[in-house]
């Protein structure tokens, strides 16, 4: 079945938010959002100890993030700036993960000051935790596993976690639990992340399978107590409409029934389930509205807007695909072929290559689908092009504004105190 692509918003909404929100724009859907939190809770109520924790990186807006935490999701972060906007919506230690990688010793003296649960990622970072924080350990702490090779699925679904920078080797992983114990670590966590953006119901069973084996033979050879097993991320989203969406309730069913089949027998019933879904929890709730600036007609047909990429940076970063709807022509024929394009002065600056879309005309709004997560978040200031504005479509109705638009005095604020920063700052 397809996953039929619609706006959340109609072209007269989008007009009356416009009136006082200039485009370009992030909005969000808050009753999508809390309809996917609440589905999520429930493909994993089986395990008491279940809780999803938020990847920040996929959408660090605290508005967003204060949602997610009235469902007692945790939030992963990997930065001293998600730290602290998971403070900032009142997270304890318990809700924050700290998975992060090349980490500085004050985001590690700040993770640990803070009560998170700290995720290594490398086992020279024993000692360089150690050097932080001297002999005093925190009771739980989790070590990130990166297998190597190929994780292929036979099902199209395959990546390449020997090629990635992240996590420790198998035979790291028991020295490393070894090591934890020895330091006074009581409860231990696992984790893995194996590919990116599975749009398939059967990604987190085959990962939970094998951690839940692995796992479950370092608790027998290390005596290491597991508290919890994190299936991280990877649980993608449909950005194509001819793509099938996953079914949370299908993938909660195949992680329980892995669940059963290896960790219960084991003696380990008692086991937490943990993930850091953050695309499949807020892309597919959020979109970029641009309105058509230009139309160019030379050896391709260009439809130019006043976003770019970095307003959405992934289709010119990835060359990834996100659905495009021109508001009020819904029904419209898609008898014209474009390219959609930004200001940016580099060639890859494209929402869209030979797109079949209805014809457009200067002023049309387009709503560009599933930025949601990993959208916003991945913006940059290359030309010095400012960073949009984002809105909360709330439950009422209301559009919310929870982000102001950069402007050219937030640009310039970094050289205040040098030579220039007066004449610039006054602009």
């Amino acid at each position: 079945m397809s996953n039929e692509k619609r706006p959340f918003i109609t072209k007269e909404q989008a007009e009356e938010i416009i009136k006082d929100i200039p485009t370009p724009f992030h909005i969000y859907d808050e009753a999508g959002i809390r309809r996917n939190c609440e589905a999520v809770k429930k493909a994993f109520a089986w395990n008491p100890g279940f809780r999803e924790y938020f990847a920040v990186k996929a959408n660090p807006n605290p508005y967003i993030l204060k949602i997610m935490s009235e469902y007692d999701f945790g939030f992963d972060c990997s930065s001293e700036a998600e730290l602290v906007l998971a403070d900032a919506v009142g997270a304890d230690g318990a809700h924050i993960m700290f998975s992060s990688n090349e980490t500085p010793a004050r985001e590690y003296a700040m993770a640990y000051n803070m009560g998170a649960i700290i995720n290594l990622d490398d086992i020279t970072h024993i000692d360089f935790l150690k050097d932080i924080i001297g002999d005093k350990f925190p009771e739980t702490m989790s070590i990130r596993y990166n297998p190597g090779g190929v994780f292929d699925m036979g099902n199209g679904i395959m990546d390449n976690p020997g090629d990635a920078k992240y996590g420790m080797t198998t035979e790291q992983l028991y020295d490393a639990y070894a090591q934890l114990a020895s330091h006074g670590v009581k409860k231990f966590g696992i984790h893995a992340f194996l590919a990116s953006n599975t749009v398939t119901n059967d990604y987190y069973p085959v990962l939970a399978g094998q951690l839940f084996e692995l796992a479950a033979d370092i608790e027998k050879k290390t005596g290491c107590k597991f508290a919890f097993i994190n299936l991280s991320g990877g649980v993608g989203v449909a950005y194509r409409p001819e793509q099938t969406s996953n079914d949370i309730m299908a993938i909660g069913e195949g992680v329980r029934k892995k669940y059963e089949e290896i960790l219960v027998p084991a003696g380990m019933g008692d086991v937490a389930i943990y993930c850091e879904m953050g695309r499949f929890m807020s892309a597919p709730y959020g979109a970029l509205v641009t309105r058509a600036i230009h139309a160019k007609h030379i050896y391709k047909e260009y439809i130019g807007v006043d976003a770019c990429a970095v307003n959405l940076m992934r289709p010119a970063m990835y060359g990834a695909y996100h659905h495009i709807t021109v508001l009020g022509k819904e029904n419209a024929p898609a008898d014209h072929v474009y390219d959609v394009v930004g200001a940016l002065c580099e060639n890859n600056d494209k929402f869209a290559i030979d797109r079949d879309l209805p014809e457009i005309v200067t002023g049309d709004i387009l709503y560009i689908h599933d930025t949601g997560g990993h959208g916003y978040s991945m913006g940059y200031n290359y030309n010095g092009r400012l960073k949009s504005a984002e809105v909360l479509l709330t439950e009422s109705g209301e559009a919310k504004l929870i982000r102001r638009a950069e402007t050219l005095n937030d640009y310039f604020a970094t050289l205040d105190g040098t030579e220039f920063a007066g004449k610039l700052l006054s602009k």
